[in-house]
């Protein structure tokens, strides 16, 4: 990509994971690769530069060769923090955003939430999946920057009150519901490891 559409891109991996006894999810093994590692491989054609946003483990972070970044606050903030903090850090006008635990996601899927942001002119663009909103799927511009850092200093945490602020468009992604699983709990992960070994028989 070229000019106006040069893309940052970042992978979301600085939560607690409360739910999995706060193990860094990122760096939990799925099929003998890091959860991390499938968000890095989709993203990466897409973008002209990737980062990692990690608030734990950087140096561990830092051997994928990619360039991590924390949030300001170490209050971990939510994904709303991560991404300003990428905000921060972006060199390009538009940001890719994918997080550390949903390792179905493949590049045609985030290659569906920068065509509809450049096709529709939006400000931010985020994943449907026909139900409901995924939010930490989105494609949005960087020029948000100085917004998000009111939003978030206001007090205000919710993702998708801050995305509603903004000319947003919602991408429907009915037709590929399940690349939205995402990896919370020992037995989640297990689950999706045992499904992908013994897939459905039709």
């Amino acid at each position: 990509m070229s000019g106006q559409n040069k893309v940052s891109g970042v992978v979301l991996a600085g939560g607690m994971a409360r739910r999995m006894q706060e193990q860094d999810k990122g760096l939990l093994l799925c099929n003998n690769r890091p959860l991390v590692s499938y968000a890095l491989a989709a993203m990466a054609p897409l973008v002209d530069e990737l980062l990692i946003s990690a608030n734990r483990n950087q140096d561990r972070y830092r051997q994928f060769a990619y360039p991590v970044i924390s949030d300001a606050e170490q209050s971990f903030d939510g994904p709303l923090a991560g991404i300003l903090a990428a905000l921060d850090a972006a060199q390009h006008p538009i940001l890719l955003i994918a997080p550390c635990d949903s390792p179905l996601v493949e590049t045609v899927h985030l290659q569906r939430l920068l065509n509809a942001l450049l096709s529709r002119d939006a400000d931010i663009a985020v994943a449907s999946d026909g139900e409901r909103l995924h939010p930490v799927f989105a494609a949005l511009r960087t020029n948000l920057q100085t917004d998000l850092q009111n939003y978030l200093h206001s007090g205000e945490r919710k993702l998708q009150g801050w995305f509603h602020r903004h000319l947003l468009v919602e991408v429907d992604f009915s037709d590929t519901p399940q690349v939205f699983v995402n990896i919370n709990t020992p037995a989640e992960l297990a689950a999706l490891e045992n499904s992908q070994a013994n897939p459905p028989v039709d």
